[in-house]
């Protein structure tokens, strides 16, 4: 079985778009705000909208899809927190609507109602909702509400606590991902991404935040940024300031993914990231669209440089593909073992 851990629902129906458009238009005159969060979008508009995610799940072989709302329109630096709650409520309600009507295709992670400067303990009655009444799996969490700018605290600090003990409550993990960048210096998918990344796996290596939280577990998407390539430059870090082997430190509670789109990327990964710490993903559709003149084969094809990759057995692959998705996302677990489609023994 072939998990895709990391994919946004990039082709929303036009209400949506307009529905925001209009709550942000609203933010300046109330009187345009809308007045319904029913948008009168239909099961088959629902269905339509995801036929691309479909028809690519079947031609490049995947058969599970982790499924969050738009990363970019999460943009918890815009507006106030009423209207980040209102707005992450009606995105994690329409992934929940694709995961009903297409339970074999797509499993939901949701977003949070975060918002500049305030406690992150306002997000947790909508992570118990996703989780408890919709079902899904796991969460995506802004480590910059601020859109760039930095000015909240590490995601070693305190502030973060409260969803730190929720999502181990609820024995779900989350991963780490930015939004929309209101600074000009920081392209969103090509920079502002990345330099997140980066960013929250050396914050993980300054602090200790796994000895209060052994169990919390984290996913750092798009291959972890930088951090492979420079591995020894954070293994080293790492025993400057914490004393501690890097593998020891984070890597039983940290992750990346295969969001990165060329084979000796991919390779490069595979070879310093110990295999357990990696899941697959490809972060379809939108991150990098189009053919590799050079290959000929779409960048976001994924999948295609894993099997590249000849220096992995069958069960490294398994690993990539589908055990580790399995430990990490055990609610996921769960549902597939009870639908008979039970982990790989041996």
């Amino acid at each position: 079985m072939i998990i895709d851990t990391h994919c946004h629902y990039t082709t929303e129906p036009a209400a949506l778009h307009t529905f925001r458009d209009k709550q942000l238009a609203g933010l300046a005159d109330p009187k345009r705000r809308p007045s319904t969060t029913d948008l009168g979008v239909s099961d088959d508009d629902v269905r339509k909208s995801v036929e691309p995610q479909l028809a690519l799940q079947k031609a490049r072989g995947s058969d599970l899809t982790i499924f969050s709302p738009r990363a970019a329109g999460m943009a918890h630096h815009i507006g106030t927190e009423e209207v980040s709650h209102e707005w992450t409520t009606l995105s994690n309600d329409f992934i929940h609507r694709v995961c009903s009507l297409l339970p074999d295709n797509f499993v939901g992670i949701g977003q949070l109602p975060q918002s500049p400067g305030v406690p992150t303990s306002n997000c947790l009655p909508e992570l118990e909702r996703i989780v408890n009444e919709l079902g899904f799996v796991g969460v995506n969490l802004n480590p910059d509400p601020s859109g760039g700018q930095w000015t909240g605290p590490p995601l070693t600090d305190r502030y973060w606590y409260p969803v730190y003990e929720k999502l181990c409550e609820l024995d779900v993990p989350a991963t780490i991902h930015v939004s929309s960048s209101c600074n000009r210096n920081f392209h969103h998918t090509g920079a502002h991404y990345i330099n997140a990344d980066t960013t929250a796996f050396m914050q993980l290596i300054q602090g200790d935040l796994f000895a209060d939280f052994p169990t919390l577990r984290l996913i750092i998407p798009h291959g972890g940024g930088a951090a492979p390539f420079h591995w020894g430059r954070y293994r080293g870090l790492c025993l400057s300031i914490r004393k501690r082997p890097l593998a020891e430190h984070l890597m039983q509670n940290v992750f990346f993914d295969t969001c990165v789109y060329h084979l000796p990327g991919i390779e490069l990964l595979t070879q310093v990231v110990p295999i357990d710490n990696i899941l697959f993903a490809s972060e379809m559709l939108g991150a990098v669209p189009g053919l590799d003149p050079d290959t000929g084969h779409h960048f976001d094809d994924t999948k295609r440089y894993i099997d590249q990759v000849s220096s992995l057995g069958e069960r490294e692959r398994y690993q990539i593909f589908e055990g580790n998705a399995r430990r990490v996302f055990p609610r996921l677990d769960a549902r597939l073992t009870a639908r008979g489609r039970g982990p790989q023994v041996g």
